[in-house]
């Protein structure tokens, strides 16, 4: 009795540690060497802090903006999806741990039969009670090469990888609901505009017909301010639509109709998400984006990988056993002299296979070099991504610079413009033409402060900045 119990003990012992001392035959990791820019510009210097840390609370003031973020980040169906992918890779990583433990089953059971005289060449009744309880240690491989190790391994790595996509959706999810409200915003203020210039050229036409019914205008000026009409009345019709669909895109990205109760906003012109933020940042803040890293995750699993096709050309050691007692009846299961014990080992050595276990070498190597080049490819859009982001958030301050002049000499010609048509000093179809412009202009400024103000928050996401 006692032999057997230290058998037992050395059998477990041996179990345990032998896949502690296991080789691996993955091959080691090194970050594949990308050839980039240190900064986007030559003449800046690099911050003091890293401010890619910053929360998106901190960039965005307007509260009714944060409200709408926050209702994002609990609602949005894309994230919630990716939330629930991100925990299935946790819990298949979960399953693959397991198989680096031994796992051990209790049981209980009664087996009983009665095999009559004449059957099976028995010449007598042949009857079997017998009741067991025993602890089976399941099939256990010792991990000599690395094998289960590196399958781990790999599941963690995809796991990471999930929880780094989880990141991209999480950061995507604030620009995107950012430029949908600013987008709104811009729509909401352009309707505005065309609202106010419809009423406008309702009076115009008002003043044209009553000037022409007293004679000091022509059908030809009625028919003029009739056209500036229906064609200010057709803009705003579709600046309506486009606000409405504005709303509706800003609903699906929130996950749900807007509530009524969000806090006020602010206007357009009102919003500050400081335009100079990310401006000195070093280049190498791309190696902590959540796209990048999730490729590089990925590329350390198929690493992993590797490990696991070479391992299969070596043989495997399987261990079986069970510790237990029989008795012929419940009552003696635990008596002296009824205790049983099994231990199977088997070692699995391939001698032919048809050539599959190279070729799953193979489509693992494969498979690296592809996750070589997603790593890569990864990187060199991350920078463009920043430096196109860079370049249009400084020409659109330019551009939005010189629109406001252009928008405000506009409005000064319109007002001399007017003032000179009640006089009759300037033909009906120059007054027509000055509101034309002026709203144009009016309207171009509008838009180019959302787009500037759209590709900051596109900028906060391009650099990785505050998504944990």
């Amino acid at each position: 009795m006692i032999e057997r119990t230290w058998f037992n003990k050395r059998c477990l012992a041996l179990a345990m540690a032998l896949p502690l001392a296991a080789c691996n035959f993955a091959p080691k990791y090194e970050r594949p060497h990308t050839e980039l820019q240190r900064t986007w510009a030559a003449d800046v210097s690099l911050p003091a802090a890293p401010q890619q840390d910053i929360p998106w609370e901190s960039l965005y003031t307007d509260e009714r903006l944060r409200a709408l973020i926050r209702l994002s980040l609990t609602q949005n169906h894309d994230l919630r999806l990716a939330v629930a992918r991100m925990e299935e890779a946790r819990a298949q990583w979960g399953v693959q741990r397991a198989d680096q433990l031994p796992g051990v089953n209790a049981s209980v059971g009664r087996v009983g039969s009665l095999t009559p005289a004449g059957v099976a060449n028995t010449p007598v009744p042949f009857h079997i009670n017998r009741v067991d309880a025993s602890l089976s240690l399941l099939s256990f491989e010792l991990d000599f090469w690395g094998r289960v190790a590196n399958l781990t391994e790999a599941a963690r790595r995809n796991y990471e990888a999930t929880a780094e996509d989880r990141r991209v959706i999480h950061l995507g999810l604030i620009s995107d609901v950012a430029n949908a409200y600013f987008f709104l915003l811009e729509s909401e203020q352009r309707a505005s505009l065309l609202a106010r210039t419809v009423q406008t050229r309702e009076r115009h036409l008002n003043l044209s017909q009553r000037r022409r019914d007293a004679g000091a205008a022509s059908d030809l000026d009625v028919s003029l301010a009739q056209g500036a009409l229906a064609s200010a009345q057709s803009d705003e019709a579709a600046m309506l639509r486009q606000r409405e669909q504005a709303r509706n895109a800003l609903a699906l990205l929130v996950g749900g109709r807007l509530p009524a109760d969000l806090p006020r906003g602010l206007p357009l012109a009102s919003q500050n998400l400081g335009l100079q933020w990310g401006a000195n940042l070093s280049s190498e803040v791309l190696l902590r984006r959540p796209d990048v890293l999730a490729a590089e995750q990925r590329l350390m699993a198929s690493h992993a990988n590797i490990g696991v096709a070479r391992a299969a050309f070596l043989p495997r050691m399987q261990l079986t056993g069970a510790v237990g007692s029989a008795s012929t009846g419940l009552g003696g299961l635990f008596d002296s002299g009824s205790r049983t014990w099994s231990f199977t080992p088997s070692l699995q050595q391939p001698l032919f296979d048809g050539g599959r276990n190279a070729s799953t070498l193979d489509m693992a190597q494969a498979r690296q070099v592809q996750a070589v080049v997603q790593y890569e490819k990864a990187l060199q859009q991350a920078f463009r991504e920043v430096a196109d982001l860079l370049v249009a958030r400084d020409t659109l301050q330019q551009q939005l610079a010189a629109l406001q002049a252009w928008s405000q000499s506009q409005q000064a010609r319109l007002r001399l413009t007017e003032a000179r048509y009640t006089q009759g000093a300037v033909s009906q179809l120059e007054l027509l033409d000055a509101q034309r412009d002026a709203l144009t202009a009016e309207q171009t400024q509008v838009q180019a402060l959302r787009q500037l103000l759209g590709s900051t928050a596109q900028l906060y996401k391009a650099l990785g900045g505050g998504a944990h």
